[in-house]
């Protein structure tokens, strides 16, 4: 086992790897709900959203799948709050699909746009830490910058709800990893610069 002290600043890694299994697990799971939900209402309203929302609900069933195979051998269990995670995900799909086609990718775009900055966080901390999970979450984030790429390209306008959604929705999506790895990613990444070195 790798442990690190936590008097010089750093916690036990075990512990980390573990919480960011559980939470990249949770949250995968939250977005499954989400495109299932805007699923819900896109079969009625926007027909044509369709194959691109299956798709990307497909990625995300995937990686839910990865990062729950990867728990085993990391000691790791699934999140205590995932009844949040799967209520606040829905949720989140179901207003914004009320909202309109446009809203679903202002969705879309601050969740993948927060997660994408949390994967790199993660992936800097593992590279010499656990190559294994390393492989695991590169692989991932291919994907979720593509859904990425295709919510700021789909979205017609960028007016008043962009400029106050996008933040709303990546404050909350931030909230949730915060709670989910009991405040881990408030010091890891601000250890994240200087991981990457080591």
């Amino acid at each position: 086992m790798n442990h690190t002290s936590i008097r010089s600043g750093m916690r036990d890694v075990d512990v980390t790897i573990r919480r960011i299994l559980k939470v990249n697990h949770a949250g995968e799971f939250g977005a499954v709900r989400i495109y299932g939900a805007q699923l819900l209402l896109a079969r009625r309203l926007f027909p044509d959203m369709v194959p691109a929302l299956e798709e990307m609900r497909e990625d995300e069933i995937d990686h839910c799948r990865l990062f729950r195979e990867a728990m085993p051998a990391r000691r790791a269990k699934p999140c205590r709050v995932m009844a949040f995670w799967s209520l606040g995900g829905y949720l989140l799909g179901l207003m914004t699909s009320l909202g309109g086609r446009n809203m679903i990718w202002i969705c879309t775009e601050a969740v993948e746009s927060t997660v994408h900055r949390h994967l790199e966080d993660q992936l800097a901390f593992l590279a010499k830490r656990d190559p294994g999970l390393h492989a695991i979450i590169a692989s991932i984030q291919e994907q979720e910058l593509a859904h990425l790429r295709k919510a700021e390209d789909s979205q017609t306008r960028r007016g008043l709800s962009h400029a106050l959604l996008l933040p709303l929705i990546g404050a909350l999506t931030d909230l949730m990893i915060w709670l989910s790895t009991w405040g881990d990613s408030s010091w890891m990444r601000a250890e994240m610069a200087g991981a990457g070195k080591d």
